[in-house]
């Protein structure tokens, strides 16, 4: 039997939930807590806590919390690549970086043309080693979550950065670009646009894009899901196609067809998500100033 934590709205997501799970806040202390990733070698997950300005970490072998780095450049979205290392946007950097194996930071890229990116925001590694990620303005739009300062670049953009360093725009149309995800065959992108927090003649919902058969660049676009409680965010997909995205009152869960199959409830605004734990069927919640997570019947992709 499902616990209240699950709300079903189609048949198909009792399947995804699990009998007497409950969600489980794992720790609480942060101001806005963003990008989570998962280390699977050390058992380990990685997340920003932005205004604080650091990044936390959580081991799943003892519970334990402790801060993986501060200053963290008012850090917020957080990936692995291919290689294991971790890919981080930062909002005060207004850079994409890679830490190396050995700590060392690597900046993948930090501008436009010669302009310096607004605040990259989150961020998603493809199979031929490309980062794509996106760039709204939250970063420099108040001293809260990094500096404020005015857009050089004039627009808020999704980008590619390739292996070999150069970067292209891959999506001119947003307001501001936040979360995104590929489909588990990388034929789809799912972004979100949170053009709302700046307007309501602007929109809060999540695009899907058919991603070219040259791998590079992008089609369609059409509207995927309109958010119905707050503003999506950050999102994950599963390896059934499932989109799982943070909205404001918990995780929504949508199949790929756009249908809203479920809730997982959430006390707090939730900003993020990933899969994690040792089978990837663990789904850690980045829920303002906490990190949850629960147990379910899928992994992700």
């Amino acid at each position: 039997m499902l616990t209240d934590d699950f709300v079903v709205l189609d048949p198909r997501f009792a399947a995804l939930a699990m009998g007497n799970v409950h969600v489980e806040k794992l720790f609480t202390g942060c101001r806005w807590a963003e990008g989570p990733a998962w280390f699977g070698g050390g058992r380990y997950l990685v997340w920003s806590d932005i205004p604080n300005d650091r990044m936390m970490r959580f081991d799943e072998t003892d519970g334990s919390v402790s801060v993986f780095r501060q200053p963290a450049m008012n850090s917020n979205g957080n990936t692995v690549d291919r290689e294991g290392r971790l890919v981080t946007c930062e909002h005060r950097g207004r850079r994409v970086t890679r830490t190396e194996h050995d700590g060392r930071i690597t900046v993948l890229a930090d501008r436009f043309e010669g302009k310096r990116f607004n605040s990259p925001n989150d961020a998603v590694v493809k199979s031929d080693g490309s980062v794509w990620f996106t760039d709204p303005s939250y970063g420099i739009d108040s001293d809260y979550e990094g500096d404020a300062a005015p857009s050089e670049i004039g627009a808020c953009h999704v980008y590619r950065i390739d292996p070999d360093g150069s970067v292209t725009v891959v999506a001119d149309d947003f307001a501001k670009p936040n979360g995104l995800a590929f489909s588990p065959d990388e034929s789809r992108l799912f972004i979100v646009d949170t053009g709302r927090s700046h307007g309501a003649q602007y929109p809060k919902h999540m695009r899907r894009f058919e991603v070219n058969t040259d791998g590079r660049t992008l089609s369609g676009g059409g509207v995927f899901a309109e958010s119905e409680v707050g503003m999506f965010d950050g999102l994950r997909v599963d390896v059934h196609g499932n989109v799982w995205t943070s909205s404001g009152d918990g995780v929504r869960c949508y199949a790929g067809d756009g249908t809203l199959l479920g809730i997982i409830r959430i006390p707090e605004v939730v900003a993020n998500c990933c899969f994690g734990g040792r089978k990837r069927n663990r789904l850690f919640i980045c829920g303002t100033t906490s990190l949850y997570a629960v147990y379910l019947n899928t992994r992700g992709a």
